[in-house]
């Protein structure tokens, strides 16, 4: 188990909608499993902040908002993924059950169907922060 006194881990949420960006924040929480040590968020409402954000680095996972935009999350993680070294692990924001092939074309880790389920957030970033954390990237 992790100490308390663990460094935090940075989670980059993008959404367009403010909204959003609070639901994934308030589900998930400061800690969305006490294995794992507290979170910050990164938020970004656009594109542009997320690439600015990802070159900067220190981002451990990121959520992404599928039904964002004009730039949706599953385009901006399989941009993502094509651009960034190293990219963090992905937890997809997807607006049905069906879209869940797309997610896996844009080569996002995880997924979770909007409206946002609390508890089924906050088990999907635990898994991709615990993949991030094992793997040392």
């Amino acid at each position: 188990m992790q100490s308390t006194a663990a460094a935090p881990v940075n989670v980059l949420v993008y959404s367009d909608d403010a909204n959003t960006r609070e639901q994934v924040r308030l589900a998930a929480g400061r800690r969305p499993a006490a294995d794992l040590p507290p979170v910050e968020y990164v938020e970004c409402a656009t594109l542009p902040a997320v690439l600015a954000e990802l070159e900067r680095g220190g981002i451990d996972a990121c959520v992404l908002d599928g039904e964002a935009v004009p730039a949706g999350g599953m385009g901006v993680c399989r941009q993502i993924k094509d651009e960034i070294f190293r990219c963090p692990p992905v937890l997809l924001l997807i607006g049905r059950p069906q879209d869940a092939w797309l997610a896996t074309w844009s080569r996002a880790e995880a997924t979770v169907a909007h409206p946002v389920d609390p508890a089924a957030l906050a088990e999907s970033l635990a898994g991709v922060l615990r993949t991030k954390l094992a793997v040392g990237a």
